[in-house]
């Protein structure tokens, strides 16, 4: 039996998609302690972990990177923000190490302090990743701008120029990664980028053909399909009185300023033959007046009405658009920034939804862009039996017990 101990940043979206590895883990004899964000402490501990705060320093540092005008502006909040974070982070998991004696370490990819504290430790550790990888490759477009996949020789050379551009980019900021981990006691990075493949095993929490082929990556990525898990909750009352197709419409559960998508949404749709269900999460609900084919809430738990969905219309988060192509529903994705472009390309070339840029959006396009992807239901299903095949939580628990066999520790 192994102990475990999770380091999550703060973030639900690396939370709640690791929690079914957890529970493989749990299931199969070993002990499972978890460190993440406040709020969800009592929920982990419901679940049988050993749960604990992160460091409050850690929370409070919000990614600000809606703040910005241009994608390389918001990219740039975006690394101060996790490099702030990493200051915090990489002393928060030695202290926790100290405090629940683990066997083996699991290290979200956005905590890089942690990831630095754990590469200098003597204990076995692993990353996941509940995103799209932003690992360079030979076989596939630069991550950022969501680019189609290159054709012919005009598409590589973009690719090759776009990389350099970009890389260049990122190792602007390889100093005040590397005075992180000077810090921490880690060696120097060469690249930014090589902090991505520097766990001896990182959980990716996807599969193909949703994310491009890379033949170039390390053997130390594996995919094992994507983690869908939400909170034990009872449906509302009043979905069973729904007949219509639903659309479910949903804003980022981290602040991101998106709420003019969901405003769009509910014109947009008013007077289709459907029923709008609209969380607004991290956005004032009261802001929005909808028309009698919506409701509009703040929260409601998105396992059952995805269950019922003719579509999901979103920002483009890795976690409500796996859930819902899990669940074979296509989805709608207006990327705002982050991450979303690169997901709202996928899902576009995959033929399991539609993508509409934010800067395009419309009610008028929105409405075409939601029909769009109502009749690419059989590509979301599609990939809905892909993820199923990918092994889930059993495949990632059997990746890290091979891993942590393969890695000695004093404490095992």
């Amino acid at each position: 039996m192994t102990r475990f101990l999770a380091y999550t940043s703060p973030a639900r979206g690396h939370l709640y998609p690791l929690v079914p590895t957890l529970l493989e883990l749990k299931g199969r004899g070993h002990d499972v302690a978890v460190r993440t964000l406040a709020s969800e402490v009592e929920g982990m501990r419901e679940l049988g972990f050993d749960a604990a705060p992160i460091d409050p320093a850690v929370e409070a540092r919000q990614i600000d990177d809606w703040r910005a005008r241009t994608p390389i502006g918001a990219l740039k909040l975006s690394l101060a923000g996790f490099f702030d974070r990493a200051r915090h982070d990489g002393p928060d998991l030695r202290r926790a190490i100290e405090e629940e004696r683990p066997d083996a370490l699991l290290v979200d990819i956005n905590t890089w302090g942690a990831a630095a504290a754990a590469s200098t430790g003597d204990l076995p550790w692993a990353s996941w990743c509940p995103y799209f990888l932003p690992l360079p490759s030979k076989d596939a477009p630069p991550f950022g701008p969501g680019f189609a996949p290159a054709r012919g020789v005009a598409g590589r050379m973009r690719d090759r120029l776009a990389t350099s551009l970009l890389m260049r980019f990122y190792n602007t900021t390889l100093r005040a990664l590397n005075e992180v981990r000077r810090e921490l006691g880690a060696h120097p990075l060469s690249s930014v980028t090589d902090a991505l493949s520097e766990p001896p095993l990182t959980l990716y929490l996807t599969s193909e053909p949703f994310e491009y082929h890379h033949s170039d990556w390390p053997d130390s990525i594996v995919m094992t399909g994507p983690g869908v898990w939400d909170p034990p909750a009872a449906p509302p009352e009043w979905l069973g009185e729904i007949t219509k197709p639903l659309v479910l419409v949903t804003c980022s559960t981290e602040f991101q300023d998106d709420g003019k998508l969901m405003a769009t949404a509910l014109a947009a749709l008013k007077d289709e033959d459907v029923q709008v269900v609209a969380t607004t999460a991290g956005v004032d609900p009261s802001k929005f007046e909808p028309p009698p084919n919506a409701r509009v809430e703040r929260f409601v738990p998105h396992a059952p009405l995805v269950e019922r969905a003719a579509c999901v219309v979103c920002h483009g988060g890795m976690g409500i658009t796996q859930k819902a192509l899990a669940a074979g529903v296509p989805v709608c994705v207006v990327p705002f920034g982050r991450d979303q472009l690169e997901v709202a390309r996928r899902v576009d070339t995959a033929r399991a939804g539609a993508r509409l840029p934010a800067a395009r959006l419309s009610p008028e396009r929105l409405r075409l862009a939601v029909r769009e992807a109502m009749s690419r239901r059989d590509g979301a299903e599609r990939l809905a039996d892909v993820f199923a095949r990918a092994g889930g939580p059993a495949a990632a628990a059997d990746a890290l017990e091979r891993a942590t066999a393969r890695q000695p520790s004093a404490a095992l």
